[in-house]
């Protein structure tokens, strides 16, 4: 018999967690994150985690966090509500809110990665995040939940199947893999979770592509069909990738800057030539809205007024209007000389490819979008021409009008016209 991972015995309550569960229990790390395969008891164990935080935290704020509100509706809050209404039976559930109220004192705050303000009015002592590894469950969020829980130092549990190659892997796999005593990733396959079966398991390994069944079923980091800029390595520059440490760059070192538009979200991304090696090295990113163009441009020149900045390229060719914005407030901003957008992905990826371009690795925000933008799959899991939320992508839009703008041909040369003028020899002109 399969057993339930929780059961009322004798009046007592009683938690059956599988190996793989088990191990989340005895981690101490600050981030803990079980990234497993699909069905393998990951969401349904988030509400032990967190209750047993608030047993032993005692009264205050707690965070539950998924990628999407309807995810939060399907998965998140029906599982934490059953295991919840056991443990705290006095616990009330606020649907306006999104609050579930445990006495006076203590609350459990839901909330979506898709809309991180929700999030930012608490001080928690303890995080769920769900299906953090979504390419919804942006960066942004991420950093919003660690702020949320910095005055109590606060834990975290994640729970999700990994997806693409952004900020989780980036952020705390590979923090964790390098030894940062702070994360601690388990991992297991869906087959672990008794209630899974082993023929499905199977069938999915013998039909399914190997990086889709080693990721949705085993939860290990793979290379997903459709990754655009699979040529980047997230690795430093000495292990064969495009990742440096940050390091002074010199003045003289010639530097452009890549700027992507926007009411909502502006970012610009800046680059410096080492002159005598012919390598670029992005340095500095920015993404931000609430601002007026004035001040995006009061912000960039006050970078650049040390620094060697050449060029500015922002925007589509469509996109005169922000480009006369800029230029009226002080920056003369440049359209980029190639249109097409996969022309411009063609010119990033010869220079990731060719080694010619590196990034240094506090710059988390363009990493993350680096490891997530790729192509929609057909039902074959084929990449299709079309780009998966391209509208989302502000830093690599920067970037590859940054490229197109350093990489322009070369200037046509003047012709030279020679003129054969007849001379009689011993003749006045």
């Amino acid at each position: 018999m399969i057993p339930n991972l929780w059961e009322i015995k004798n009046a007592n309550l009683h938690v059956h967690p599988h190996p793989g569960q088990s191990r989340i229990l005895k981690a101490k790390n600050r981030f803990v994150f079980m990234i497993a395969g699909t069905q393998s008891g990951k969401t349904a164990f988030g509400p032990v985690w967190l209750i047993n935080e608030i047993e032993e935290r005692g009264e205050g704020d707690y965070l539950a966090v998924t990628s999407t509100f309807p995810l939060l509706k399907l998965k998140m809050l029906p599982s934490f509500l059953d295991y919840a209404r056991l443990t705290c039976p006095s616990g009330e559930w606020k649907a306006t809110d999104k609050v579930f109220q445990i006495g006076l004192k203590t609350r459990v705050i839901f909330g979506s990665a898709t809309h991180p303000e929700s999030l930012e009015s608490a001080t928690a002592k303890a995080a769920w995040v769900d299906e953090c590894g979504q390419d919804d469950f942006k960066l942004g969020s991420w950093e919003a939940v660690q702020r949320r829980l910095s005055i109590h130092q606060g834990r975290v549990l994640g729970t999700t199947t990994p997806y693409n190659l952004g900020w989780m892997k980036q952020q705390v796999y590979d923090r964790w893999r390098n030894g940062d005593s702070n994360y601690k990733v388990i991992q297991f396959p869906s087959v672990l979770n008794p209630a899974f079966p082993q023929a499905e398991y199977d069938r999915a390994k013998a039909t399914l592509p190997s990086w889709k069944f080693s990721m949705y079923y085993n939860g290990l980091f793979d290379r997903p069909a459709g990754l655009i800029y699979g040529d980047y390595s997230d690795n430093y520059q000495d292990r064969g990738g495009n990742l440096v440490k940050p390091f002074d760059i010199p003045a003289e070192w010639p530097r452009w800057v890549g700027i992507d538009p926007g009411a909502d979200n502006t970012a610009t991304i800046w680059v410096a030539l080492d002159p005598g090696r012919n390598v670029y090295y992005l340095y500095r990113e920015t993404c931000e809205g609430g601002k007026t163009t004035k001040q995006h441009v009061e912000k960039a020149l006050e970078y650049a007024a040390r620094e060697n900045v050449q060029a500015w390229f922002l925007g589509q060719k469509s996109e005169k209007q922000y480009r006369l914005d800029w230029q009226e407030n002080g920056i003369w901003a440049q359209e980029p000389w190639i249109a097409d957008v996969e022309g411009g992905i063609d010119r990033v990826i010869e220079l990731f490819r060719t080694k010619r371009l590196f990034i240094f690795d506090g710059l988390a925000g363009l990493r993350d979008e680096l490891g997530s933008y790729s192509r929609k799959l057909d039902d074959r899991d084929q990449p299709t021409p079309e780009i998966k939320d391209k509208e989302k992508y502000h830093r690599l839009d920067g970037l590859r009008y940054l490229v197109v703008g350093i990489m322009q041909p070369p200037a046509p040369k003047e012709e030279v016209v020679t003129w054969r003028v007849p001379v009689k020899i011993g003749e006045d002109w």
